[in-house]
């Protein structure tokens, strides 16, 4: 893990996010905070603990993690509530937010102090552009994640993540993170610095590969609209 983290840091990455689950949680991230005492460092749960693990993210709060990003059940907005009261560190809901209805609810609770927005998840960019301006109207901290998207998805979360209140680093990687050869031109890369430029052309854009494209492509149909 620290080697992987190693490399990362290596190519620009600035902030760390480890997936954990029961047994495999505190031990990662003191060998971490270990190594590199000043990253910003946060954990991913995808709802895998109850609240009787709750003396595990009490010791987690001595590690200044980031957040603990979606620790309980998506359905559990009430006892997140009861978990962010007894921690310092931030939770942020992932899985929990499907709707502005939804981080409503959550930021009332108290239920989390970050959250996390995917297009994907909650139903598209208007959706999301909704969740972004409430979240900003109480001063909470959003950030972007990503469902594997292709270049075409990553640029249109690109352009979210260029919105003011996206003030925590987000899971936009670059192409390369999860595809040998992207449909896009130019591929995303992430800088030096650890950012991504936001591409300025018009539509999402980039080009899409279309050679790239037909090699991945099993079926094609036309179909002619009538005036």
């Amino acid at each position: 893990l620290v080697k992987k983290v190693e490399g990362y840091l290596a190519e620009g990455y600035k902030r760390i996010k480890i997936k954990i689950s029961p047994g495999n949680d505190i031990q990662y991230v003191k060998a971490l905070r270990i190594e590199f005492q000043d990253i910003l460092l946060q954990v991913d749960a995808n709802s895998a603990y109850e609240l009787k693990h709750i003396s595990l993210f009490k010791e987690m709060d001595n590690y200044n993690l980031l957040l603990i990003e979606q620790p309980l059940g998506y359905e559990d907005i009430y006892d997140h509530s009861k978990l962010q009261r007894e921690l310092k560190t931030p939770i942020c809901l992932d899985e929990s937010i499907h709707s502005l209805d939804d981080t409503r609810a959550a930021i009332e609770l108290d239920s989390c102090r970050v959250i996390n927005i995917k297009p994907g998840r909650v139903g598209g960019f208007t959706e999301s552009k909704l969740i972004h301006d409430y979240c900003a109207s109480q001063n909470i901290p959003v950030w972007c994640g990503g469902m594997l998207e292709s270049g075409i998805g990553r640029a249109g979360n690109v352009a979210l993540a260029s919105l003011p209140n996206f003030t925590l680093p987000g899971d936009i990687s670059a192409s390369k993170r999860y595809y040998k050869e992207d449909i896009v031109e130019p591929e995303f890369t992430v800088n030096k610095d650890g950012t991504m430029d936001v591409p300025t052309k018009p539509g999402i854009g980039v080009e899409v590969n279309m050679k790239s494209l037909d090699k991945v492509t099993v079926n094609k149909k036309e179909f002619k609209v009538s005036k």
